[in-house]
Parts: structure tokens; C-alpha cells; sequence
């Protein structure tokens, strides 16, 4: 037996297991992950088909101890991932699947192949999905179900990702692992594109991980809130740990965000693209940053919509937050805490917001550092208070 730690689903694992134990018999065995299916266990079919180090592999011929130090993510890790929802639900409009063993792989692949492909082409999508064996469907309603969120993705103006978003090559793991053991922190170089676009000028595009909606309203008329968000020095203050490194320009803004998460905190340093329209009120802000000390990425993404309320006197605000995050600080979060945050973050935006457009001093808007267990411990009260309510309303 040795012991072999790597990532999986975005969450470090070390267990023990035979040298000759496939990565299908790990994450099954092991982690009872059983959304990986075994079929010819020969390479073949296809249905064991996993992203390894953000790249489709076979799993079934491919063995665990070999993936020292790589980033394993199956079909349970794609429960938030934008793309695989897309799919998901292309795969049942077009009926795509009917007994479903082969599904899991074959979303594995298509999501691949929705981040590469330039277009909806037929025949690229045929030969990229050959790898993956249907003894069901015939193909047509998976083919028709991959262009359909290609051609989606490319009207709303999400271009591909050159290479599906690869950045590390060589075998699984190459460059993470040291001496067989298991270093939780990628590759400094693995920083180097998002330190190196900022250095350029280029905030590049890019599709989120995970993305959270949000809405609120604010007592103020749209065009006032519209000209308000123009005001980037005045949104920074309102964002509680954000910080201006540089004067903002119409187009463009330099910044760090300081989060304390318990004993770890993490200055991310970057900058963000702005962009605005003043027809429809609407605007999207795409960032990227990296913390030093964790060697942690993140890219970000928010949109955000004002629709007039109360006969144009209030406003609602619509946002739509997307984020990856990669590094030691991508093991912390889980998706249901993240929502959470998320909604206690925008809700002390929007009251910084009122505040600050309602001539409030500087004192009582932000505070300087974002603290998670000052947001955690309101987030877990609230969770048991709404558990209690549930218990005496079944009593």
C-alpha cells in the first residue's frame, strides 16, 4: 500500500491505496464518488471520463498513484459549473440521454468541447465526442444538445478558451509534487498569465467556475444609482476590504481586496475591465488578482442591470457574480457557505451604497477588512434559526 494525496473536487485528499489501483477504483472506491462509471475498463468507452489537471482523461486506465499532486474533478464536481448546467439541461430538451451510464463522461467531454470549438460545427463535435461510446441514444440528441450551448454561449459573446483553458503541460500533477508528496499550492508559473495580463493591460475574458445571482433595491432613482457606479472610487468604499492601488480610469481599475479567513489572510492584488451602457442602465466588471502568500487565483466577473421601481423614484439592482478560484484558498470555500456570504457581502453593499449616496461620512460605510467569521458566525445563526423554525413548525 502507499499513500496518495492529490485534489479532488477541490478538496485535498491522502489516502492509501495499491500501486495499481486506478483513478476510477479511487474516486469510487475511496471517495464514493460513484458518478465515474467503469465500462470496458479498457480506455475505450469512454464513460469513466474525468477532468484531469482541467483536461479529460480516462480513468479507468489511467493509475491513482500517478496522480500525485493533480487536480481531480469528476461529474459531482461539476454540480456548479456553468458550462456542465448548460448541458445538463440541453442533454433532456434534446433527449440526449436514456439509460444514462454513458451521460457523466459524455458531459465531461462535451463541456471540453463547448470551451474549445469556435463554432457549432458538426463534424468537430462528432469527432471530439468519439471518444465517448453510446449504446442508446444514435448521437444525433447529444450532438444537437452540444451545438445548441455552443451557439448559446457564442451569441451572448463568450468566445472560446484557446487550448479549453490548459495551462500546465506535461503528465498529471508535473510540477506540484515534490519527493511523492503532496504540495497543496500549484506552481508559482501557474501565476504568471493573470500577473502578466495585468502588467499588459489585458483583462481577459473568461467563464466563471461558479455564479451567484442577486438582487436588491435601493431608495434612489436609476440614472442617480447609474451615475453613482461610474464613480469607482466611491463603489471601492462601499466594498468592505477593497482598496484603490492606482487612480481609476473610465476603463479600467487597480485594487486589493484583504479577506481574513480565520488564522489565514489574503491580499488579492489585480486589476478589472469596466465597461457601461448607458442605454440599457446595465454594466459588467471583469477582474483578475493574485495573493502572494497562498499563491492563490481568482478571476471575477460581475454584471449588474437598474430597473426603475415606484415610478422610476427606487431602483432594483440585479447582479450576477462569476468567480474561479484556484489555489490553497479553493479548498476553503463550499458552494452553500459561498451563497451564503455571498448574500450577507451584497447585502452590506447595497446598505454602504444607501449610505454613502445618502451623504453619510466615510466612517460609517466600510469596514477596512473583510473578516469571514464576523459574516460565517451571522450566516450560522441564521441557518440554526431558520432549523429551529422548521422543527416548531413540525411540532
Amino acid at each position: 500500500m502507499s499513500t496518495i494525496a492529490l485534489n479532488v473536487n477541490r478538496r485535498a485528499v491522502e489516502l492509501s491505496a495499491e500501486p495499481r489501483t486506478s483513478l476510477a477504483d479511487f474516486v469510487r472506491d475511496k471517495l464514493d464518488l460513484t458518478g465515474t462509471h467503469l465500462g470496458c475498463e479498457h480506455g475505450v468507452c469512454g464513460a469513466c471520463t474525468v477532468l484531469l489537471d482541467g483536461v479529460p482523461a480516462r480513468s479507468c486506465i489511467t493509475y491513482a498513484a500517478a496522480c500525485e499532486g493533480a487536480d481531480v474533478t469528476t461529474i459531482e464536481g461539476l454540480d456548479e459549473d456553468e458550462v456542465t448546467a448548460e448541458l445538463r439541461a440541453a442533454f433532456t430538451r434534446e433527449h440526449a440521454l436514456q439509460c444514462g451510464y454513458c451521460t457523466p463522461g459524455m458531459l465531461v467531454s462535451a463541456r471540453d468541447l463547448v470551451l474549445r470549438l469556435p463554432d457549432a460545427d458538426e463534424r468537430r463535435i462528432r469527432v471530439g465526442m468519439s471518444g465517448n461510446l453510446c449504446r442508446c441514444t444514435g448521437y444525433v440528441g447529444i450532438v444537437r444538445a452540444v451545438q445548441s450551448v455552443i451557439e448559446a454561449r457564442r451569441a451572448r459573446n463568450i468566445g472560446p478558451l484557446v487550448d479549453g483553458g490548459r495551462t500546465i503541460l506535461g503528465p498529471a500533477g508535473s510540477g506540484r509534487a515534490e519527493s511523492g508528496r503532496y504540495d497543496p499550492q500549484p506552481a508559482r508559473t501557474l501565476l504568471a498569465p493573470a500577473s502578466a495580463s495585468v502588467a499588459r493591460g489585458t483583462i481577459p475574458d473568461f467563464t466563471p467556475a461558479t455564479v451567484l445571482d442577486q438582487r436588491f433595491t435601493l431608495p434612489h432613482p436609476p440614472a442617480k444609482v447609474f451615475a453613482m457606479f461610474d464613480d469607482i472610487a466611491g463603489i471601492a468604499s462601499c466594498l468592505p476590504g477593497v482598496a484603490l492601488t492606482g487612480v481609476p480610469s473610465p476603463e479600467r481599475v487597480e485594487g486589493a481586496i484583504r479577506v481574513r479567513l480565520g488564522p489565514v489572510a489574503a491580499a488579492f492584488e489585480g486589476a478589472a475591465r469596466v465597461e457601461r451602457d448607458p442605454v440599457t442602465l446595465s454594466g459588467r466588471i471583469v477582474g483578475i488578482g493574485t495573493d502572494r502568500r497562498s499563491h492563490s487565483a481568482t478571476q471575477g466577473e460581475i454584471r449588474y442591470r437598474l430597473l426603475p421601481l415606484e415610478g422610476g423614484a427606487a431602483t432594483a439592482v440585479e447582479l450576477s457574480i462569476g468567480y474561479t478560484l484556484t489555489g490553497m484558498l479553493a479548498q476553503i470555500g463550499r458552494p452553500g457557505l459561498v451563497r451564503d456570504l455571498a448574500r450577507r457581502l451584497i447585502a452590506e453593499f447595497a446598505g454602504n451604497l444607501d449610505r454613502q449616496m445618502s451623504g453619510a461620512s466615510s466612517e460609517q460605510i466600510a469596514p477596512a477588512e473583510l473578516s469571514f467569521w464576523s459574516i460565517a458566525s451571522d450566516v450560522l445563526r441564521a441557518r440554526i434559526a431558520r432549523i429551529f423554525g422548521r422543527r416548531s413548525e413540525a411540532g
